[in-house]
């Protein structure tokens, strides 16, 4: 397959944005088309079974949605969140914590795999040298261009430990959407997603969660015709929910009063046609 070079204005998602954006990327693949959106998974090397079905459940029920899953390729978390992607039929980017080139492809047991994501009309990606081998401060700087590239970050498990409560951080540095999935209270693999959820991030138990946080209007949603009888307010308020929206983002795209807008809300939830979850209100 034939590698190529992405200069900065070719750069997917919010990569151009990144404090210290990579001088260039090497590429192999195909990259989504315009409008994806792109999640990054991330999560401990040494899997467990929860998790693994966490992960599988959760990206499997965004099958169908234009979505990329963005990982790192490694063992654990990163392998599963690519398969499950490849399983549902979505889009993947692996960032290696090496070059491209097959030859140097970190971790070695996943150089066949990554063939697979290729082939399934995925991307790798990488800001190092295509024949360079990987190194230990190379983790890091790749996690920094996965939580660039995505539009939320969803952390599977991390223990204490755990380089991914790096990664975590760094997506609230960047200003993205960080969802957890929860645990068993006293599992060592909770400590990371609770830590975050305590600190605000998002809960997230099953698909609808993430696509609130990608913006992604569940199907059946944005098909639905307009709800009849609604007036004044209520009407407005009922087409800027389209798509989830936090309280403010409603009061700032309304041209109502911030009190009628919390009234429409209020009726629209007692008839039964919104409601607020996790932050966001929401067609039901």
């Amino acid at each position: 397959m034939e590698m190529r070079t992405l200069e900065p204005p070719e750069f997917p998602g919010g990569l151009r944005e990144l404090p210290q954006p990579p001088e260039k990327l090497w590429a192999l693949g195909t990259l989504p088309p315009a409008g994806t959106r792109f999640l990054a998974v991330v999560g401990s090397r040494a899997m467990t079974r929860y998790g693994q079905e966490a992960c599988q459940k959760l990206i499997g029920g965004l099958a169908g949605y234009p979505v990329s899953i963005v990982s790192g390729l490694a063992l654990g978390v990163d392998t599963c969140a690519h398969k499950s992607a490849l399983a549902a039929g979505l889009h993947t980017i692996a960032f290696p914590g090496s070059g491209v080139d097959e030859s140097v492809l970190y971790p070695r047991s996943n150089r066949n795999f990554s063939k697979e994501i290729l082939a399934a009309g995925g991307a790798l990606l990488s800001e190092y040298e295509p024949t360079t081998a990987s190194r230990v401060h190379f983790f890091p700087e790749r996690n920094r261009l996965m939580v660039g590239i995505a539009d939320a970050v969803l952390v599977i498990e991390a223990g204490e430990k755990s380089g991914t409560l790096i990664t975590a951080r760094l997506a609230s540095e960047y200003n993205k959407e960080l969802l957890c999935v929860p645990h068993r209270i006293g599992d060592p693999h909770a400590f990371g997603p609770h830590l975050f959820i305590r600190l605000g991030a998002i809960l997230v138990t099953e698909p609808l969660h993430i696509l609130e946080a990608l913006k992604i209007a569940p199907k059946g949603e944005a098909a639905r015709l307009e709800a009849p009888k609604l007036e004044g307010v209520e009407k407005e308020v009922w087409k800027i929910l389209e798509a989830p929206k936090t309280r403010d983002e409603i009061v700032r795209e309304s041209s109502a009063e911030a009190g009628d807008i919390l009234t429409a809300l209020v009726a629209l939830e007692l008839r039964g046609l919104a409601k607020e979850e996790f932050g966001a209100w929401r067609r039901i």
